[in-house]
């Protein structure tokens, strides 16, 4: 899809840049705005996205958040931004705190860039909750995180199903959290609880220790046991099917001829056989010299709506381009020259 799309390219960008951004401007401008755009909303329209939101807490007035996401004239969201290279802590949340009591905001999102922290009142009306609900880096996204990042999309921008999700995604971090304590210090009720179901006799101290010291290692056999299963289930499957079809990578005949296309334009620079194709599962990328640091372009076709041909500016920030056919790729022969001049020159 488009905006799974749209998530991806940021996602490259923050492996690529996060670590040289020192400053919060840095972030904001080079992420956290590209980040907001992804999601739709209009960075450049000041009553949609308000820079430097003013917010008039108690005695203090004046205080200002970095933005406050608006529909219809009414607060959505608020965005306080760090810089890339730090940490996001409990106190970079203090002034998120203060100012969402103040405002009609449901979400607050605290990030640095990367690392995103999203907030909202489930545990008391109007009051931010201690802790966020939904947590992602976008170094290390999960297709779970960019399904549930869709719902803050501005296009069907729903508070209350995204208030339904919230309350899950917390009840479902709370469940997980207690597991993992029990797993590596099983509390005196659940060995209680499991000692009544493995025997009939009295519950000793000496019983409890026992049942105590092998609660962690069952665990640890269980999801031990789990992995080998779906990996002999993988194994066995890739030995009964053709080779061509065990992998979830899958180069497709437009694919190859965008390979083509591109291997024709750049010919005019290169020898044809510099331009290769090396296909993943998120795009299909077109590389110089067959170096993943050097990229022509990126097919990005896996959508079943919205094509994309991903070009590069001479600092290799990407650009999504939306294509209706194939031959379109023609259309920005000149951009994917200047990257090739670009690579050619370094």
């Amino acid at each position: 899809m488009e905006f799974e799309a749209r998530i991806e390219a940021l996602a490259d960008k923050v492996k690529q840049h996060a670590s040289i951004l020192e400053t919060e401007e840095a972030a904001k401008t080079a992420l956290v705005m590209p980040f907001l755009q992804a999601l739709g909303y209009d960075v450049f329209n000041p009553a949609e996205v308000v820079p430097e939101f003013t917010c008039d807490v108690g005695t203090k007035k004046g205080e200002k958040v970095d933005y406050a996401i608006c529909l219809d004239g009414d607060v959505r969201m608020l965005v306080e931004c760090k810089p890339a290279n730090q940490d996001l802590s409990l106190r970079h949340a203090s002034q998120l705190y203060r100012y969402f009591s103040v405002t009609d905001a449901k979400f607050a999102i605290l990030t640095n860039g990367a690392h995103f922290k999203i907030f909202s009142d489930l545990d008391s009306s109007n009051r931010m909750d201690e802790k966020p609900f939904f947590e992602f880096d976008l170094r290390s996204l999960k297709k779970t995180d960019v399904k549930n990042l869709a719902k803050f999309q501005r296009a069907g921008f729903d508070i209350d199903q995204i208030v339904e999700t919230a309350a899950n995604l917390q009840m479902e971090g709370a469940v997980t959290k207690a597991i993992e304590t029990e797993m590596r210090e099983p509390s005196s009720e659940f060995v209680k609880l499991i000692a009544a179901r493995v025997t009939d006799r009295r519950l000793t101290s000496g019983i409890r220790s026992a049942v105590a010291r092998h609660i962690p290692n069952a665990f640890n056999a269980i999801i031990r046991d789990r992995f080998n299963e779906r990996i002999s289930s993988a194994m066995s499957d890739a030995d009964e099917i053709e080779p061509a079809s065990s992998s979830e990578i899958e180069t497709t005949p437009d694919e190859l001829e965008g390979f083509r296309i591109v291997r024709s334009i750049g010919s005019e620079l290169v020898e044809p056989s510099r331009i290769v194709i090396r296909d993943s599962k998120s795009y299909c990328a077109v590389l110089l010299d067959d170096n993943n640091r050097k990229p022509v372009v990126r097919l990005r076709f896996n959508s079943s709506t919205t094509r994309h041909l991903g070009t590069f500016d001479k600092d290799k920030e990407e650009a999504l381009n939306p294509i209706d056919a194939v031959h379109d790729i023609y259309k920005y022969k000149n951009l994917i020259l200047d990257r090739i001049r670009v690579m050619l020159a370094e």
